[in-house]
């Protein structure tokens, strides 16, 4: 069974320096009949357990560490017994989330997670968060960028730990570069493509977010 792609939304708050908002968040599962990772586990633990049903889960990986994108991470890693992975920068976030408990693993630019016969190639991108990151998988046309780049431009960078030049940069050479067909499935809201963003670079820098 070749590997496919299921797309869940789950609801809940993000909070971060004081505030709190409302959001409904892209959970991904790539797999296929007997295996498959998470990327982002939002909110909801039992929806995705669910969204799984008895498949084994490789990992769940974190594009980030705000809230929003991992809080039900520990909990679907207990039911499941899969590794919560997430990029070592992020680890300030993360604690403010979830002080006693550690990510089972690290990830780190370039490193390749293999499930269902494809492979999600990590792709660090700073800038929404200093651990940010997407990841790339050729074999399904596919890019999942988390809250770096959605469909209009790139991700927030008015809060702590994020920084717009950075966010610019990592988008400039690590997502802008893949081919321009690539689907580009993002944290929040709708699908977008690479060509589809790429032609607007320069107005998102004089823009400045």
């Amino acid at each position: 069974m070749a590997a496919r792609i299921e797309h869940l939304v789950t609801s809940g708050t993000f909070s971060l320096d004081g505030g709190t908002w409302d959001v409904d968040n892209n959970v991904w599962i790539v797999g296929d009949d007997s295996e498959a990772v998470v990327i982002d586990a939002a909110h909801d633990a039992e929806a995705v357990a669910k969204a799984l049903g008895g498949r084994r889960l490789v990992a769940v990986v974190s594009t980030h560490a705000h809230d929003d994108h991992v809080g039900a991470a520990p909990a679907l890693a207990e039911r499941t017994g899969a590794p919560v992975l997430l990029h070592p920068d992020d680890l300030p976030l993360w604690r403010q989330t979830h002080p006693d408990r550690a990510p089972d693993g690290e990830l780190a630019d370039g490193q390749r997670i293999p499930v269902a016969g494809v492979e999600l190639t990590v792709l660090h991108t700073p800038g929404h968060a200093p651990g940010a990151v997407c990841l790339y998988a050729p074999e399904l046309n596919t890019v999942f960028t988390g809250d770096t780049l959605f469909q209009g431009g790139p991700g927030a960078t008015g809060r702590s730990f994020s920084d717009f030049p950075t966010i610019v940069e990592s988008i400039r050479t690590k997502l802008l570069t893949l081919p321009p067909e690539t689907v580009v499935r993002t944290g929040h809201g709708d699908t977008t493509t690479i060509g589809a963003e790429a032609p607007h670079l320069q107005e998102w820098i004089d823009r400045g977010h």
